[in-house]
């Protein structure tokens, strides 16, 4: 009563009120520092973020300036680098040089050896081995690159036998003599679209041979039939010689079978030979044979 009296209810009130609205503004503050510490780590997450991104599209930039100078490295140069030897190899001359590759050796993984199909596609390895050179390994493709981790040996071999693209870092080259040199039992054919000639051969020495011509019309006459009806007619003839051909084909022996001649009549035995090539020789069937299988054994070297 005497607190009423002298007016402390009210007070008391009014006290637990202010109580009240202070804690509930200290909730505000704290939740607010919450919110501002929040807000300060998605601050910082968001400055690292930026550096990190900074940091990555200055690398990126290094990175297209290098392969830039690259590319203008290698234009000024693709019409200035050559090849420093060039030849052509066979028999004891192609012996000497495949037994010197084969005597090479280096530390563990010091040797690369690749077979570049495409001139366009060059493995990547070849491109770090070779350096500025890869212009002249694209030149010389399809082909077997060779070359050392101290860059000491830099060849590129074109041989008769493709194997299939690879690429392989060795203690030495990695080279098969079944793709450079006439080994073992197999069959050489010459297809020409008027002449087929077919040997068998052990290694070098012709074993076997069957061959046959076609006579096929050579020119146009001023009267008679017309030109079309002319070329209709060769065709024809072409067409019934390789597939004579083919029938020919038929009876080899072996099991490796290359075919040489025409470009223009070679698509259709591709399918059957383990290796083909474009060929010019001449002269009766089994002289044309002779030089196609001349040409067809030889390795074109280049030393970049």
């Amino acid at each position: 009563m005497l607190d009423s009296l002298l007016g402390r209810d009210s007070l008391k009130a009014e006290i637990d009120e202010l109580d009240s609205q202070v804690e509930q503004l200290r909730a505000e503050r704290d939740d607010l520092e919450r919110q501002l510490e929040s807000a300060e780590a998605r601050r910082r997450q968001a400055v690292t973020e930026r550096q990190e991104a900074e940091h990555r599209v200055n690398k990126l930039e290094d990175r297209i300036e290098q392969l830039e100078d690259t590319v203008d490295r290698l234009r000024s140069t693709d019409t200035t680098l050559s090849v420093r030897r060039e030849t052509t190899l066979r028999g004891g001359r192609l012996d000497a040089l495949l037994e010197r590759l084969e005597s090479v050796t280096t530390g563990r993984e010091g040797a690369l050896s690749a077979y570049v199909a495409d001139g366009h596609d060059i493995p990547r390895a070849v491109r770090e081995a070779f350096g500025e050179q890869t212009v002249l390994v694209s030149r010389a493709a399809p082909c077997l690159a060779l070359t050392d981790d101290a860059s000491l040996v830099a060849a590129c071999l074109r041989v008769p036998v493709s194997p299939e693209p690879f690429v392989e870092w060795a203690d030495r080259f990695q080279i098969d003599r079944d793709w450079c040199q006439p080994r073992g039992r197999y069959t050489l054919a010459l297809v020409r679209s008027d002449l087929f000639a077919m040997g068998t051969y052990e290694a070098d020495r012709r074993t076997a041979f069957h061959g046959f011509d076609s006579a096929l019309k050579s020119q146009h006459s001023k009267g008679g039939f017309s030109q079309a009806r002319f070329e209709r007619l060769r065709d024809e003839q072409i067409d019934s010689h390789v597939q004579r051909s083919l029938a020919a084909l038929d009876e080899h022996e072996t099991d490796r079978l290359y075919v040489v001649g025409e470009r223009s009549v070679l698509g259709e035995f591709m399918s059957r030979a383990d290796a083909t090539a474009a060929v010019d020789a001449t002269g009766d069937p089994e002289d044309a044979l002779a030089d196609a299988w001349r040409e067809f054994w030889q390795v074109q070297l280049r030393i970049v």
